[in-house]
C-alpha cells in the first residue's frame, strides 16, 4: 500500500486502535448512527449480545456474526474475514454467520481510515486487526467461564464454541457465557497489540477450506443485492445519457411524447454539483418497463461541449507530445543516472508500449435506490467505496454527509467499477424531485458507455546494457489519465521524487519493480486531454495491469538482443540488492515454480509453438503480491493466437481458504487473457463506440485455455490475490508469441492483424 495514504486506508483496522469494548450492547447491521435527528441507534436492538469488537456480536444463542466492512463481490471476502476471526476465537464453523457493514461512522472513523475494498488490500492489511479480534473475544469469554465455573482461566480449553475446564470436566458453551453476563473484560490498544496470536503450526481454521458463508443465501434467492431492492411506493427511473461520454450539458428536454407512456411521472435532469455525470436526464415512471419506455421517447438536446471531437488517436497523439517534453510529469523512481548510462551503453533498446480503454462491465448493472425519510437521506446500492460513495450522494442531494445512511448490498460484480458513485445521483436527485423512493438500473449501453473505464495508456521504455549484456540503466514513461487524483482525496496521491507536487502512484506503481538496476527512472506524465475526456477509474489490477506490460515485455526484448534466456535473465535481475532485498528472493521462487509446473525449457515445442515469461510484485511495491506466469501460445501463419495454457504461481504468505485462493487466481488469469486478446473500448466523437457485449467482446468460454495453479504458502503476512495473476498473463502471452513466431507485440489488445504485421517485420 503507498505509505502516503495511511489516513485513508491504515495497515489495520481500528480494532487495533480502539479501546476493545467488551459486553456493549449493539448487533445487528447498523443502519442508523446516534447522534442524528430521525435516526435510531441500534445500541438498543439487542442488549443480552456480546459485542467484543465493532466488526463482530456473539448472540444469546451462540451464534457469532462477523461484521463485513468491505465489498463482497463474489470473492468471498465476508467468510474470510469470519473466518480469520473465527481462528482465535476458538468458534465452531457452523456457528458463524455473516453481514455487511453501512456507513455507520463506527465502521469509518475519519482517523483511522475509509471504508474501500480494492488493490487486493483486504485480507493483507485485516488479517491482523480481525484475529486480535477474535483472540480478545477468546480471552473474554474464558475470563467470564472461569468466573462462572470457579476455576482459573488459565486451565481452561477453548474449542468448537465451548469452554472447558479438563480437571473438573466442567463447561460452559459460547452462548452460556453470554448469557451469564460474565464476559466483561475489555482492553486497550496496547493490550489489544500485545496478545500473542497463534502461530501457523497452530491454526485449525486458516488454511481450510471451509464452506463459505454466503453461498447458501446466494443460491437459495435470500442474498439481496441492489437490484433486488424494493420500497413501497417505490418509482424507477431510467437514465438517458449523451453521446459524449464527459463534457456535455441539456441544451432542453422535450417530454411531451413520455407524456403519454402509462405511469409517467417526470423527467428529471441532473444538477450534479459532484462533477461525477455531466448531461444526464432521467425518467420517472411507476415501473421500470415504462421508465425505459419513457426515456426513450424523450428528446433532448445537447451541447457536446469541449470533449465533443476526441477520439482515441487524439488521446494517443496527445499522450506521444506530452512524453517528448523534458519538463512534463513528475519522477516517481529517480536512481543514478540513466541518461549516462545511456551514453556509454554498450546496446540501448527503445520500445513504445500502448494499451487501450477497457471497460470494466460487472454482469449486475449499475443500480441506486434512494429514499428520503425526514432530513435522511437512505442509499440501497452495493458499492467499493462507502466513505467516498456517501459523501457523492450527500453532494447529489444538497445534506451533509452525516445525514446520508447507506445500506449496503452484496454485489453482482464490482472489479473496481462500484469505487465509484455515479449510479446513486440520478436516484438521489430523481427520488428528491418526485417526492418518493426511486430506484435507478443502467442499461448494459449505459453502463458501458459511461464507465470510469480503465485509462488509454502510453508507455516508452528506454534500456541500456554493457558489454556483459548486463542491465544498466532503464527509463520509463507512463503516460495516462489519472484516475485517483479524479477523486479529489490528496492523502490517495504521493510526493514526487523531484518535488514537483503530487503523483497519481496508482498509474505507476509496478514500475518500481524488483529488479536491480543502478539508474532507473520513472516518470508519471498526466494526459489532462484523456483526464477530462475519459474519466478514468480503477480497474480489476490497476496500474500494473499497464506498466507490467511495458516493464516484463521490455526484459524480454532486453534478453533477446543480448542473447540470453529471459527467464534466465529475470532471475539475474533478482539478487536481493540494496532495497531490493527479500522481495526479490520471493519473486524468484514464483518464478522457478511456473517455469518448474510448465516444464519450462524442458522440451522442444512444434513449430508454431512458444513458452513466455513474466513475473510481477503487483499491486504496490509496499503490499506486494508475489506472482509468475508462464503462457504456452500457439501461433497460426494469419498471426492468430491460441493460448493453449497458463501455467500461474502466487506466494500467497498465508493462506486463509485455499480453494478460494485458487478460484481468485485463476480468475484472475482469465481476466488478463481477456484483457491481453479479446477486450479493447475505442472513443470517436468524444463517445465510446462499444455499446454491448456484440461490439465489446470478453473472453468466451470456448476460448478458455488450461489454467495451473500452483499457490506457495510460507506462513510469511497474508498478500493479496484478487489481481496480481491479471497483471502478469498479457507480457508473458507477448512474450510466448514472439518464441514462437519471431513477432514482438506492444500494443494490447493483441491482434490478429498486428501478429501478422510483425512476422512480416
Amino acid at each position: 500500500m503507498n505509505k502516503h495514504i495511511k489516513n485513508v486506508m491504515p495497515e489495520t483496522t481500528d480494532l487495533s486502535r480502539r479501546s476493545f469494548l467488551v459486553g456493549t450492547a449493539a448487533t445487528g447491521l447498523v443502519l442508523g448512527y446516534a447522534g442524528v435527528p430521525g435516526i435510531e441507534s441500534a445500541s438498543a436492538a439487542a442488549p443480552a449480545s456480546f459485542e467484543p469488537s465493532v466488526w463482530y456480536a456473539i448472540s444469546p444463542d451462540g451464534l457469532v456474526t462477523v461484521t463485513c466492512g468491505k465489498a463482497d463481490m463474489g470473492q468471498h471476502i465476508a467468510s474470510t474475514m469470519a473466518q480469520i476471526v473465527c481462528e482465535e476465537l476458538g468458534a465452531k464453523w457452523s456457528d458463524m454467520r455473516v453481514q455487511l457493514a453501512s456507513n455507520d461512522p463506527k465502521f469509518n472513523d475519519p482517523v483511522l481510515g475509509a471504508q474501500i475494498t480494492g488493490g487486493s488490500w483486504s485480507t493483507m492489511m485485516n488479517f491482523d486487526a480481525m484475529s486480535r479480534a477474535g483472540a480478545a473475544g477468546r480471552m473474554a469469554l474464558t475470563e467470564g467461564a472461569a468466573a462462572s465455573m470457579g476455576v482459573p482461566a488459565s486451565e481452561l480449553v477453548v474449542r468448537d464454541s465451548v469452554i472447558s475446564h479438563p480437571k473438573s470436566k466442567k463447561q460452559m458453551s459460547f452462548a452460556d457465557v453470554v448469557k451469564s453476563g460474565k464476559a466483561t473484560k475489555t482492553f486497550t490498544p496496547d493490550e489489544l497489540k500485545a496478545i500473542k496470536l497463534k502461530s501457523p503450526d497452530q491454526y485449525t481454521m486458516i488454511g481450510v477450506s471451509v464452506p463459505q458463508l454466503d453461498i447458501p443465501s446466494k443460491t437459495n434467492g435470500t442474498a439481496k443485492y441492489g437490484i433486488d431492492v424494493m420500497l413501497p411506493g417505490m418509482a424507477y427511473g431510467a437514465i438517458v445519457t449523451p453521446p459524449v461520454r464527459f463534457g456535455a450539458t441539456v441544451k432542453s428536454v422535450d417530454d411531451s411524447a413520455a407524456k403519454k407512456v402509462p405511469g409517467f411521472i417526470k423527467a428529471v435532469t441532473l444538477d450534479d454539483k459532484t462533477q461525477t455525470t455531466s448531461g444526464w436526464v432521467v425518467a420517472v415512471a411507476s415501473t421500470y418497463a415504462n421508465a425505459k419506455k419513457a426515456a426513450q421517447a424523450l428528446k433532448i438536446a445537447y451541447d457536446g461541449g469541449p470533449n465533443a471531437k476526441v477520439s482515441s488517436q487524439s488521446l494517443l497523439d496527445e499522450a506521444k507530445r506530452l512524453q517528448k517534453l523534458e519538463d512534463s510529469g513528475q519522477f516517481f523512481v529517480k536512481d543514478g543516472d540513466p541518461a549516462a548510462a545511456f551514453g556509454s551503453a554498450a546496446k540501448v533498446v527503445e520500445a513504445e508500449y500502448t494499451t487501450s480503454i477497457n471497460i470494466h462491465a460487472p454482469m449486475e448493472p449499475m443500480n441506486a435506490t434512494a429514499e428520503f425519510k425526514g432530513d435522511i437521506l437512505h442509499i440501497y446500492s452495493g458499492n467499493q467505496f462507502a466513505t467516498r460513495s456517501g459523501a457523492i450522494a450527500a453532494g447529489a442531494a444538497g445534506i451533509d454527509p452525516k445525514f446520508v445512511v447507506m445500506h449496503q448490498m452484496w454485489l453482482g460484480g464490482g472489479f473496481g467499477r462500484r469505487l465509484d458513485a455515479d449510479m446513486m445521483i440520478p436516484a438521489v436527485q430523481a427520488a428528491k424531485a418526485v417526492g418518493k423512493p426511486v430506484k435507478v438500473i443502467y442499461t448494459r449501453e449505459n453502463d458501458m458507455t459511461m464507465d470510469f473505464s480503465r485509462p488509454l495508456t502510453y508507455q516508452k521504455v528506454k534500456a541500456g546494457v554493457d558489454g556483459d549484456g548486463k542491465l544498466t540503466a532503464l527509463s520509463h514513461d507512463v503516460v495516462s489519465a489519472w484516475p485517483t487524483a479524479r477523486w479529489g482525496i490528496p492523502d490517495f496521491l504521493t510526493p514526487s521524487v523531484d518535488k514537483k507536487g503530487p503523483l497519481d502512484s496508482f498509474t505507476v506503481n509496478g514500475a518500481d519493480f524488483f529488479y536491480t538496476v543502478p539508474n532507473h527512472y520513472v516518470r508519471a506524465i498526466k494526459n489532462e486531454l484523456a483526464h477530462n475526456a475519459t474519466p478514468s477509474g480503477q480497474l480489476r489490477s490497476v496500474a500494473p495491469g499497464w506498466t507490467f506490460w511495458a516493464v516484463e515485455s521490455m526484459i524480454d526484448e532486453i534478453a533477446a538482443a543480448t542473447g540470453k534466456d529471459p527467464a534466465q535473465f529475470r532471475i539475474s535481475l533478482l539478487d536481493g540488492a540494496g532495497k531490493n532485498d527479500g522481495g526479490a528472493q520471493r519473486l524468484r521462487n514464483t518464478l522457478l515454480a511456473a517455469m518448474g509446473l510448465a516444464g519450462y525449457g524442458s522440451r522442444k515445442l512444434p513449430k508454431g509453438e512458444g513458452m513466455g515469461v513474466a513475473c510481477v510484485s503487483s499491486q504496490e511495491r509496499a503490499s506486494a503480491s508475489w506472482t509468475a506466469c508462464v503462457a504456452h501460445v500457439a501461433v497460426a501463419p494469419s498471426g492468430e493466437v491460441t493460448v493453449k495454457k497458463l501455467t500461474v504461481a502466487t506466494d500467497v504468505g498465508t493462506q486463509v481458504h485455499p480453494d478460494n485462493i485458487r478460484a481468485q487466481v485463476e480468475g484472475a488469469a482469465l481476466w488478463g487473457l481477456s484483457l491481453a486478446l479479446y477486450e479493447k473500448a475505442t472513443l470517436k466523437d468524444g463517445g465510446i463506440e462499444q455499446t454491448n457485449f456484440d461490439s465489446y467482446t470478453p473472453l468466451r468460454m470456448s476460448q478458455v485455455p488450461e489454467v495451473a495453479v500452483t499457490v506457495i504458502a510460507n506462513g510469511e503476512k497474508a498478500t493479496g490475490v484478487g489481481e496480481p495473476a491479471v497483471t502478469v498473463v498479457a507480457p508473458a502471452i507477448g512474450n510466448a508469441i514472439f518464441n514462437a513466431s519471431g513477432a514482438r507485440v506492444r500494443a494490447l489488445p493483441i491482434t490478429a492483424e498486428a501478429v501478422k504485421g510483425a512476422m512480416k517485420a
